[in-house]
């Protein structure tokens, strides 16, 4: 703890425009896609706008993460894409501070779009914890020490990877909640962080799921809320009981976002539900089949909901009413979800373009497009001051 305390504090007093509020895991605070950071930029390119850049060992699909001034990135290679990489920059110069690989033990066969660093990964002070698609799940300590290693695969092994896994395990105190749906043996599994032993699993159903958890406070309970093509299920965080389910969204991509009392959901387009402290509403404040999501998840940012599609469809809706304000086309196909700061919302298509759009104004409107070289399928990360974008050969910092 002392030695964390002294290199936060040397960080701090060398780079004091990190010392704002970290993205730690998969779209941010709670998978919201929102930061509070103010005066990020709305343009940039390759030799603009870019504090600096920091080339990446291979390809990966996963987003990067950002605590405590550490940037943590997963890669995955080889003819087998069976190579596992995690790797560690500083936030502020972008030096490399490690990087470390594993074999994988699970299989490598996915859509060929994704890899097996699908997954994004999840950090906190004492370091990052990494899961791939390949269900291999490692633990490292802020200086690259393995803290342990777990084979899911070698534990469970109906375990199938047959197009690819990417949902993304999450933090809730000491415990790392780990999704492992898949059309072998499922479960949502609560893994102590300290030794990577299980605290509790739950069975789940037998099917394909990308989404990733979600969680919100019921009094002094925490519920892990998690949706799939068999319903959505409230977990409580601390035994792993099911505490409600519902079959309001049946969903399996795009990962729902909680603003509130209410759950937007992309189903029907994207729908609105409001929670209480026995679950969730049986049918929803409003539907805007108008707000479609592909693979992308829905984000909510100042009274908005936005969405878009794989194709480009960028559509806007008010959060009270679920009244559409626009839907407009971006050029590109599109995986990355929107993220949303400073009164901007960022919108990254799969070849390092990314279209800014003005969350004040009334309409749409776009206030700058801004090419990087690449593609670009991981969702960004907002900390520090920076926006951070990982393409398949470099990892980005833009900002001050």
């Amino acid at each position: 703890m002392t030695r964390y305390l002294l290199t936060f504090a040397l960080a701090s007093a060398l780079a004091p425009a990190l010392a704002a509020a970290d993205w730690s895991q998969f779209k941010g605070p709670n998978a919201t896609g929102v930061s509070t950071e103010k005066g990020l930029p709305a343009e940039w390119g390759k030799d603009k706008g870019v504090a600096w850049q920091a080339k990446l060992p291979a390809r990966g699909v996963s987003s990067p993460v950002v605590v405590a001034g550490r940037v943590y990135v997963t890669c995955s290679s080889g003819v087998r894409d069976d190579r596992l990489h995690v790797l560690c920059f500083d936030a502020g110069t972008g030096k490399q501070l490690w990087h470390r690989q594993l074999q994988a033990t699970g299989g490598t066969a996915a859509h060929p779009k994704s890899c097996m660093a699908a997954n994004t990964p999840v950090a906190d002070a004492d370091g990052v914890y990494a899961l791939f698609a390949t269900g291999d799940l490692a633990a490292f300590d802020a200086d690259g020490t393995l803290r342990w290693y777990r084979s899911l695969v070698g534990d469970y092994p109906t375990i199938t990877n047959q197009i690819g896994m990417a949902a993304s395990p999450i933090l809730v105190g000491d415990k790392l909640i780990v999704p492992m749906d898949n059309a072998g043996e499922s479960f949502l599994a609560a893994v102590d962080t300290k030794y990577g032993k299980n605290v509790w699993k739950a069975e789940r159903p037998r099917d394909s799921n990308w989404t990733t958890p979600i969680t919100r406070a019921v009094g002094t309970t925490t519920e892990v809320l998690f949706d799939g093509p068999s319903g959505l299920t409230a977990y409580d965080a601390a035994s792993g009981d099911k505490r409600w389910s519902s079959k309001a969204s049946k969903g399996s991509i795009p990962t729902g976002t909680l603003d509130g009392d209410t759950l937007y959901l992309p189903t029907g387009g994207v729908s609105a539900f409001k929670l209480g402290a026995q679950g969730v509403a049986e049918k929803p404040a409003w539907t805007s089949k108008d707000v479609q999501s592909g693979m992308p998840s829905p984000l909510v940012y100042m009274g908005r909901v936005y969405a878009v599609t794989g194709q480009g469809l960028v559509s806007c809706a008010e959060t009270k009413t679920g009244k559409t304000l626009y839907k407009e086309r971006l050029k590109g196909a599109f995986s990355a979800s929107p993220v949303a700061a400073d009164g901007k919302v960022y919108v990254l298509n799969e070849t390092g373009s990314c279209a800014v759009l003005d969350a004040k104004a009334d309409g749409f409107e776009v206030l700058a497009t801004n090419d990087l070289p690449g593609e670009t399928l991981g969702t960004p990360a907002i900390a520090g001051g920076r926006i951070f974008i990982r393409t398949d050969k470099a990892l980005y910092a833009i900002g001050k």
